[in-house]
């Protein structure tokens, strides 16, 4: 068979890897070949969990209706928005819900008005600025523009302001603002616990794409989120391997990188040649041990650590007592987010809908068997199983390294590791959502393909908002 023009690696098959590998082949064309290696199952952390035959999300759950290259990737797919079920929010704080969500929507704006004051109002006008900004990505993507580090990307669309975000805490940048401390206390940590599982003290940049996700409307996939991943590797024809990349050695070949891959699967260790890699797995030490030989000068360790979360699908009766609702038939919430307190020993928890929605389907009754999603950051033991639920048929318990430890962050990783070796997860260092990651891989697949064709106009521009409106 003769050698394809441009073999290249995708090494991960969560939603960054499904989405550069669609990217690169829409750049590239049939010119690309491209291998994705996957050790443990197509989807990565959009996973899925069966309970009575049913499947539940058990991690990423809902997308932002802003999300443009994931609304994409639904409509190319032909997949479709899961129906919504409506259910309430409250905010506990160990002691007794400080907030509550009614089904009447001025009600809701007095409530947040008479305990907050005009807190909530700043913090949409704080979160809005940022995503008009933000939402510039796409034009430049339009344009086929690129860039080579994260902070010239924030810079191109927030400037020095955005790199800044990315140094100083949500609450401070808030508080500065005009937000309340109580708001911030009460509302805000609320927010950041159930998302990245983390305080305040996440860097604002992080901060405001989570809160953006809380404020809008959001959606997810009829049959799950993962569909996306497995529905992009498949339209790409990208040959899935089952196995793990353990390291990547440089050699040349003509004067050109190239790059060898070594792998292990069920059938032992193996290698192979290529002329671009992008790796979208975390590179930290604590998440793997991958190593990088040959590169002069040496590829460096990446700093910071990931914070812990585990996810608890639990099948049982709500504790209703807990919540201060001795009659379970009169507890109205689907959804309990919980302030900073030092005594509470889960962060959030949702009763939550299978992914597939038939016209009939409502939402279990208080008082009913249903089944929750319970977000901790430790196992929960049998006695605080107990305090939340008072009985249950099953848990289904997940643990992951979920989200980097924002607090620890000093600098953001690296896109060029080396000529044609790319790395996508350090976004995540940026903030981490399903769109940050899909833009992340769109910025990747461009800037492979500018930097092949030595298109260097297309990367790392200035001005670019004057240069698309030219163009335009």
């Amino acid at each position: 068979r003769p050698r394809p023009s441009l073999p290249a690696a995708v090494v991960g098959a969560g939603l960054g890897g499904s989405a550069v590998a669609y990217f690169l082949q829409q750049h590239f064309g049939p010119q690309v070949q491209l291998d994705v290696y996957e050790p443990a199952g197509v989807g990565g952390r959009l996973a899925t969990v069966t309970v009575n035959k049913q499947q539940y999300e058990s991690r990423g759950a809902s997308i932002h209706a802003l999300s443009l290259h994931m609304q994409d990737f639904v409509k190319i797919l032909g997949l479709k928005h899961r129906r919504e079920v409506a259910g309430k929010s409250a905010i506990f704080s160990g002691e007794h819900f400080v907030l509550e969500e009614t089904d009447w929507y001025l009600l809701n704006l007095f409530r947040l008005w008479w305990h907050y004051g005009i807190s909530f109002l700043r913090l949409q006008m704080w979160v809005e600025e940022v995503m008009e900004k933000f939402m510039r990505i796409y034009k430049y993507q339009a344009h086929g523009y690129a860039f080579s580090s994260l902070e010239e990307l924030l810079r191109s669309l927030g400037g020095d302001a955005f790199i800044n975000m990315t140094q100083r805490s949500v609450a401070e940048s808030l508080l500065e603002v005009g937000v309340t401390q109580r708001f911030v206390d009460d509302v805000i940590a609320a927010v950041l616990r159930s998302s990245y599982g983390q305080s305040v003290l996440v860097p604002a940049f992080a901060g405001a794409m989570s809160l953006a996700g809380a404020q809008g409307s959001t959606w997810a996939v009829e049959g799950g989120n993962k569909l996306v991943c497995s529905g992009l590797l498949k339209l790409t024809k990208a040959n899935v391997i089952p196995a793990r990349v353990m390291g990547i050695s440089l050699h040349s070949s003509e004067g050109r990188a190239l790059y060898q891959v070594h792998y292990e699967g069920s059938e032992g260790q193996g290698s192979a040649f290529y002329d671009m890699v992008v790796v979208t797995t975390p590179l930290h030490p604590s998440r793997s041990n991958f190593t990088f030989e040959n590169f002069e000068p040496p590829i460096a360790d990446f700093p910071g650590s990931f914070q812990p979360s585990v996810t608890s699908v639990v099948h049982g009766y709500l504790n209703s007592s807990y919540f201060g609702f001795p009659d379970p038939k009169l507890f109205p919430f689907a959804s309990i987010l919980t302030t900073d307190t030092p005594d509470l020993f889960f962060n959030a928890m949702d009763n939550i809908c299978p992914v597939n929605i038939s016209a009939a389907f409502r939402r279990k009754q208080p008082q009913e068997a249903a089944v929750w999603r319970v977000l901790s950051q430790q196992p929960l033991d049998k006695q605080q199983l107990k305090t939340l639920f008072r009985s249950y048929y099953s848990v289904q318990v997940t643990e992951w390294q979920a989200y980097p430890r924002y607090d620890a962050a000093k600098s953001l990783p690296p896109i060029v590791l080396h000529e044609n070796l790319f790395y996508l997860s350090g976004v995540e260092w940026v903030a981490s959502s399903m769109e940050m990651i899909a833009v992340a891989a769109k910025n990747v697949a461009l800037l492979a393909y500018n930097r092949w064709h030595q298109d260097l106009e297309k990367i790392d521009q200035k001005d670019l908002m004057h240069k698309v409106k030219t163009e335009l």
